[in-house]
C-alpha cells in the first residue's frame, strides 16, 4: 500500500527554493535594507506567490541569520553591528585562507578553469557597475573557491558566514577605489591557485578578506549598521 504521508510535493518545494533565492538575492543586493520590515502581503504581491511559500522562505532565511523576527514588528532584515562584523571578517579570513591553500594543493584542473571563468565574470560585472551583478558574480567566485578546496565542513561554515555578510560585501566593493583593489586581489588569488602555490594562495585569500574588512568596518563606524543597504 502506498504511503501518501511520505511523498514529497516536488513542485511546491521547488517554488519555495526559488522564493528563498529571490529574497536572499534581494537582501544581498540591498533591495531590502537592514532593519526593513518584510510584510508578507507585500512580498506576495512583489513575487507573485502565496503566503505559504513566503512564510517558509522567511523561516529559512531567519535560520540563516538574514532575517530577525521582532516582537510587534515581525520579520525584518537583520542588522549587523560593528562588533559582529569584526568577528565575521576575522573568521572568514582564517577559513578562506585555508580554502586557498587547499585549492592550490588539491584542486582539480576543471575547478581552476571554473575559477578563471568566475574571475572574468566578476571583471565584467565590475565594468557594468550594477550592484546586483556584482553581488551575483562575487558569489559565483566564492562558490568556485569553496568547490575547489573540496572541504564540506568548511563549505557549511562559510555558507553561513557569507549569507550574513552579503550586505557588507556590497558596501565594501562599492566604496570609492575599493572595487579596483578587489579585482586585483582576486586576480592574485586565481593566479596563486593556478600556479599551485599554496602559501601564496592562502595569504592572498586572507588579505582579500582583511582589506574588505577595513573598508566595510570603516563605513559601519561612520554611518552605522542601518546604512549598509
Amino acid at each position: 500500500m502506498e504511503d501518501q504521508g511520505l511523498q514529497i510535493p516536488r513542485q511546491s518545494a521547488t517554488l519555495r527554493l526559488l522564493v528563498e533565492d529571490k529574497l536572499r538575492s534581494a537582501i544581498a543586493s540591498g533591495h531590502f535594507k537592514p532593519g526593513q520590515r518584510l510584510v508578507e502581503r507585500e512580498l506576495c504581491e512583489q513575487l507573485g506567490v502565496g503566503r505559504t511559500s513566503i512564510r517558509e522562505a522567511l523561516r529559512q532565511l531567519e535560520a540563516e541569520g538574514l532575517i530577525t523576527t521582532l516582537a510587534h514588528r515581525g520579520p525584518v532584515v537583520t542588522v549587523i553591528t560593528y562588533d559582529e562584523a569584526t568577528q565575521l571578517y576575522k573568521v572568514r579570513a582564517l577559513l578562506e585562507g585555508f580554502l586557498g591553500r587547499e585549492f592550490a594543493e588539491h584542486g582539480r584542473e576543471e575547478d581552476i578553469a571554473a575559477l578563471e571563468v568566475a574571475l572574468k565574470q566578476f571583471e565584467k560585472a565590475a565594468r557594468s557597475g550594477k550592484r546586483q551583478d556584482l553581488a551575483a558574480a562575487k558569489t559565483v567566485f566564492y562558490n568556485c573557491l569553496i568547490d575547489g578546496a573540496g572541504n564540506s565542513f568548511v563549505r557549511q561554515m562559510l555558507t553561513q558566514l557569507h549569507n550574513r555578510v552579503t550586505q557588507l560585501r556590497i558596501v565594501s566593493m562599492t566604496q570609492p577605489g575599493r572595487l579596483k583593489h578587489s579585482i586585483e586581489e582576486i586576480r592574485e588569488i586565481t593566479a596563486a591557485i593556478k600556479n599551485r602555490e599554496p602559501a601564496r594562495a592562502a595569504a592572498a585569500c586572507s588579505r582579500h578578506v582583511e582589506m574588505a574588512a577595513v573598508t566595510a568596518l570603516d563605513y559601519l563606524r561612520k554611518n552605522g549598521p542601518e546604512a549598509t543597504g
